[in-house]
């Protein structure tokens, strides 16, 4: 004889044994045998006769995580908004992409041609000059530009925000381009630093350019204006006044003037080189055959100090061997 049991309702289960009661009483037939289930078998059944509301309770010392970006998104949505702006769409370049690369320390924004009409690197937030009308008024349609001409400004302002160094710009006339470096300024490092400058007469702006000077080697007018929100005629007092008590030394006249920061004798200690600045140089040194000092500032955008900084610590680390003498000399593989 044979007995058919029909399965019970989903609000009924499980069915246990009465007299053992749950969670004691319920099992699960396996195989041959039957298997006590388990507490959580038990209440996966019963939490499905109504609505949970476990998701409501409080839990004790728990803490929310957030998510912190390497870079302000602000700042890298306008780098990427304006590459799509105003880069060429003349058939010479139309089929070049808008290159992003994203490296350990920085971001790297190429965009195909160079800056267009008046525009220059000096006066890249005050002039404005637009290449392609129509595509600026679709997107300023579409809101992914909001005001003409305040993409730089905005960037800047992201940046400053988040204690990171000014982009750097770099009109190579076929290319344009923008890096942003994740560098935090102020860092404990760079405070214990400036401590030996605590006799000098400067403002909190010149002691940021001071550690700015010591990351880039070098600046412009421009740097220093985009790095403490100020104008030209401020950014070129305050930079003479560090001239004058011996900080910084000027290099060239006119446009082309750069400043670059004096060594102090006894208590300047240069960065460790990067990894990522250590893996760029070898990378050109295994595509090229060699590299020059003049080839290594070009390519991390150094001082002509740093850079032989960086080529004798691969040398003294094994990586590098030098070839040559004086203005001749490169740098190939070890080895």
């Amino acid at each position: 004889m044979a007995i058919e049991v029909d399965e019970v309702q989903a609000a009924q289960k499980p069915c246990f044994y009465k007299a053992a009661g749950l969670p004691k009483g319920a099992y699960l037939r396996v195989g041959n045998t039957n298997r006590q289930m388990s507490e959580y078998e038990v209440f996966g059944y019963v939490s499905g006769r109504g609505q949970p509301q476990h998701d409501a309770e409080v839990v004790p010392d728990a803490t929310l995580d957030r998510d912190i970006p390497e870079y302000p998104l602000d700042a890298v949505r306008e780098v990427i908004a304006n590459a799509v702006a105003h880069r060429d769409y003349s058939p010479y370049v139309r089929g070049s992409y808008i290159q992003i690369r994203l490296f350990a320390d920085r971001i790297e924004v190429q965009s195909p041609g160079g800056l267009f009409g008046n525009v220059n690197i000096e006066n890249l937030e005050e002039q404005h000059s637009t290449r392609n009308a129509r595509l600026m008024r679709i997107l300023e349609d579409l809101h992914v530009v909001e005001n003409r001409g305040s993409g730089i400004g905005s960037m800047l302002r992201a940046l400053r925000e988040a204690n990171l160094e000014p982009p750097r710009f770099d009109d190579r006339r076929s290319s344009f381009w923008v890096t942003i470096r994740n560098h935090t300024l102020m860092n404990p490092t760079a405070i214990a630093w400036l401590n030996q400058f605590a006799d000098r007469t400067i403002n909190d702006r010149q002691r940021l350019a001071l550690v700015y000077f010591r990351q880039r080697g070098q600046i412009a007018n421009a740097d220093y204006r985009r790095l403490n929100h100020v104008d030209s005629t401020v950014a070129g007092q305050e930079i003479r006044g560090l001239v004058q008590q011996g900080l910084v030394a000027q290099d060239g006249v006119g446009r082309g003037t750069t400043y670059r920061l004096v060594e102090v004798s006894g208590k300047d200690v240069p960065q460790e080189v990067s990894p990522a600045d250590s893996d760029r140089v070898l990378e050109h040194v295994t595509g090229h055959g060699s590299i020059s000092n003049g080839e290594c500032r070009t390519l991390l955008g150094v001082s002509d100090n740093r850079a032989y900084y960086i080529l004798d610590k691969l040398a003294s680390q094994g990586c590098l061997r030098p070839e040559g003498k004086g203005r001749w000399r490169r740098y190939v593989k070890a080895g």
